[in-house]
């Protein structure tokens, strides 16, 4: 009802909001999901773009990758600093500003035909997009009842996998088809990069205006009895390290999947795609994430979150060996069904990760996002195992990862006793 006074209460939180401002305030945040997730995505079609325009080697072209989300752990303590102090809206505000500051320096970057003013400009726009991270996660989290938590967190992520749906069709459009009616080119290859850049800076200009002046709910940390006699830190409890590990291998896992499908499907005997043909396949991948959110959401309704992650752990093993031991369509359908599988990973890892930190959440949630390092890290180490065995062969590295989280959701989840310091 509007005008009511409500104050649900998690993880110690207090929200000073009524009904109808949670349903406001979550409507408003899918924007930010969305725009995230757009922005993420397109490195799947910066890389091989770039990777043809200065000639680079895979692992070169997986900097792309490492300067990225390299970022998340620069950036994410100091963010959830910030957050802690100035609160979330004005974090997701100033979130918005970075981030349009590092799409603006793709201009820069592509008239001087330089590839580490783009790997500058991927990290001062990563930058930003950590602090929305920081700001926009923890905050959906609280904004309604804590067994709901994940559900809730994991229809956000849809509109998140919405961004990532789409960006390919757009990349492949304004980029790789414009990069090759100029072969051979390599300034006209690198300005392709120019305008869609600039047009996603103004973007979130505008989002950073209207996130300004959106009256959105207070959240103030409040401290319990039990949290008094608990000192230290977010990292006593086991389930948060065993949770930032899991965000680590899977952002490391999704992002090299993703970065390598391009070359996948362009091998003669996967599908023999062109570039700009193949990258509008990326939305299958990104897709199948974003119809999992929606079913996911409901289906962790009725089932406990840790059985259905790792129940969607198992078959993305399944769907890379697929991948890796067969050829042609079956090849190209199974990587591209691990997006599906890879639905509700992350906003379920992150919710159950920080359930029970009390007055240590929003450090948890710090940590967390400075695990999604695993973006910048397993991409490089699956480049230069593509560089040494070929790509389909180097899909091996993911299996891991997912073998991780399928551990995390049946078993490490699980919240033990915080160690209290003496």
């Amino acid at each position: 009802m509007a005008g009511a006074s409500a104050v649900p209460e998690t993880n110690n939180t207090k929200v000073s909001a009524s009904g109808e401002n949670y349903r406001f305030a979550l409507t408003s945040l899918t924007s930010l999901f969305f725009m995230w997730g757009f922005i993420t995505c397109l490195n799947d079609i910066l890389i091989p773009h770039l990777k043809a325009v200065f000639d680079l080697t895979y692992t070169q072209a997986m900097l792309i990758q490492f300067c990225f989300f390299g970022a998340y752990f620069i950036v994410s303590i100091p963010s959830g600093v910030l957050v802690k102090k100035l609160g979330f809206q004005k974090g997701i505000v100033i979130g918005l500003v970075i981030a349009a500051v590092g799409c603006l320096g793709f201009y820069p970057a592509a008239s001087l035909q330089s590839y580490p003013v783009f790997l500058i400009a991927l990290f001062v726009l990563a930058s930003g997009i950590t602090l929305l991270q920081v700001s926009a996660n923890p905050y959906v989290s609280i904004l309604g009842k804590p067994e709901t938590a994940s559900s809730r967190l994991t229809m956000t992520q849809a509109f998140n996998s919405l961004g990532t749906t789409v960006a390919p069709f757009f990349g492949a459009f304004l980029i790789l088809e414009q990069a090759a009616t100029e072969v051979g080119n390599a300034a006209a290859g690198a300005e392709a990069v120019q305008m869609p850049y600039v047009l996603l800076a103004s973007m979130l200009l505008l989002l950073a205006a209207i996130f300004a002046y959106l009256k959105l709910p207070v959240v103030e940390q409040v401290e319990t009895d039990e949290d008094k006699a608990v000192s230290g830190s977010a990292w006593q409890y086991s389930h948060l390290v065993l949770g930032a590990i899991g965000i680590f291998v899977y952002v490391g896992g999704e992002v090299a999947i993703g970065s390598f499908l391009v070359s996948f499907l362009n091998q003669p005997d996967i599908a023999g795609l062109e570039e700009a043909d193949a990258a509008t396949y990326i939305a299958y991948y990104w897709g199948g994430a974003m119809v999992g959110r929606f079913i996911g959401a409901a289906v962790m309704q009725k089932i406990a979150a840790g059985k259905v992650l790792a129940f969607n752990a198992a078959f993305a093993v399944l769907f890379v060996f697929v991948a890796i031991f067969t050829k042609g369509d079956l090849a190209m359908w199974a990587i591209l069904a691990v997006g599906l599988c890879n639905s509700i990973m992350f906003p379920t890892i992150f919710s159950l990760a920080i359930t029970g930190l009390g007055k240590h959440t929003s450090q948890g949630s710090g940590i967390l996002c400075l695990a999604i390092v695993g973006g910048a890290i397993i991409p490089v180490f699956q480049g230069m195992l593509a560089d040494s065995i070929g790509v389909q062969l180097s899909f091996f590295l993911p299996i891991f990862c997912y073998l991780y989280i399928a551990y995390y959701g049946l078993i490490g989840h699980k919240p033990k006793q915080a160690v209290k310091q003496v």
